[in-house]
């Protein structure tokens, strides 16, 4: 009888560990995922900046129409990205056009001067930083996740429950792992 009761408690107890691992499993699963609707927001105010930036100094620098139709087509390409390494490739891409519109920009010192372009170059390196603190964010959560279902026994219920390893957010050119740094002083 003895090893009845204790069988059957043993059976609890490990029916009770599985489930709270199950549950740890989807708590950082969600963690991820919000992380990600962060970056997500982040993204989206900088691409709604971006037009506003390119038409500043585009009424400066009219001539310079090849660093506009890269900046927007890189925009277009950002916002049309899908998945954690589309969206990494697209931004990198579009931090590119940014730089290439700075360095337009640096040309026309009555442009930097003007109010509405230097609050725009405020926004968009405060953006700048709080999307590097998303990402840290994210990759933080994806680490956790990752390391929790491709540990044992861990492992085993992530096979079981269709848990699946994520990619971090990562920017592939080194140069462009540096936020875009839109200081328009001499």
């Amino acid at each position: 009888m003895t090893g009845i009761i204790v069988l059957a408690v043993v059976v609890v107890v490990l029916a009770l560990w599985v489930v709270g691992l199950y549950n740890s499993l989807v708590k950082n699963k969600n963690l991820m995922q919000e992380a990600w609707s962060g970056i997500d927001v982040q993204l989206k105010r900088r691409h709604d900046l971006v037009p506003n930036l390119v038409e500043t100094v585009k009424g400066y620098a009219a001539h310079e129409s090849e660093v506009f139709e890269k900046t927007t087509k890189a925009r277009a390409e950002a916002m049309s990205a899908r998945g954690v390494g589309d969206t990494a490739k697209a931004e990198s891409q579009l931090s590119g056009a940014l730089t290439d519109l700075r360095a337009v920009a640096e040309n026309y010192p009555t442009l930097r001067a003007t109010e509405n372009f230097q609050q725009l170059s405020r926004n968009l390196s405060e953006l700048e930083d709080e999307i590097q603190a998303s990402r840290r964010i994210y990759n933080s959560n994806v680490q956790s996740y990752n390391t929790d279902i491709q540990q044992f026994p861990g492992s085993i219920i992530a096979n079981q429950g269709n848990f699946t390893a994520r990619e971090y957010f990562e920017i592939e050119d080194k140069a462009d792992r540096e936020p875009v740094s839109v200081s328009f002083d001499k």
